[in-house]
């Protein structure tokens, strides 16, 4: 087996990291702001992860974007493969709706039982709470593209 089967999964995995490494600092800056001006765990936990929904998805989309864009034009014509787009527009959206309900899910019921730990200051909360998540959602990514077949096409012979 070469890494060469596996390189479009490689790409989707490292971009979302990438993607999660700089929501997750962006989430961890905006809890211990908003810390200061409110002290309700849970309004800190949605604010954090508005936050980090609002760095998180412009980035992956561009990351993958820019991994994918000659993928979808046919070589000898330069036109792009509209039903390539299409199905795996569908195949992201399926992908994404099941892993970010996990991944919101453990986020928010994380940060805010973390949040009540006194010891605990509230930018590690944040952190710990995003690791926790990302754990359970790249599991949940990563299977639900297995399932919807994310990088395997007609096309293959594979």
């Amino acid at each position: 087996m070469t890494l060469q089967k596996y390189s479009q999964a490689i790409k989707f995995n490292r971009n979302i990291i990438i993607a999660g490494a700089v929501a997750f600092f962006t989430g961890a800056s905006v809890s211990q702001l908003y810390s200061g001006y409110d002290k309700n765990e849970f309004a800190n936990s949605a604010v954090t992860l508005a936050s980090e929904y609002s760095v998180y998805i412009p980035v992956f989309a561009f990351l993958f974007y820019m991994d994918n864009r000659q993928k979808y034009r046919d070589p000898a014509t330069g036109k792009k493969n509209q039903a390539l787009i299409k199905s795996d527009i569908k195949k992201l959206f399926a992908t994404f709706s099941v892993s970010e309900v996990i991944f919101s899910v453990a986020k928010m019921a994380s940060q805010s039982q973390l949040l009540k730990v006194e010891s605990l200051e509230v930018y590690m909360a944040a952190m710990l709470s995003s690791i926790i998540a990302w754990t359970v959602f790249l599991i949940a990514v990563n299977l639900m593209a297995k399932i919807v077949k994310l990088f395997k096409h007609e096309s293959e012979n594979k």
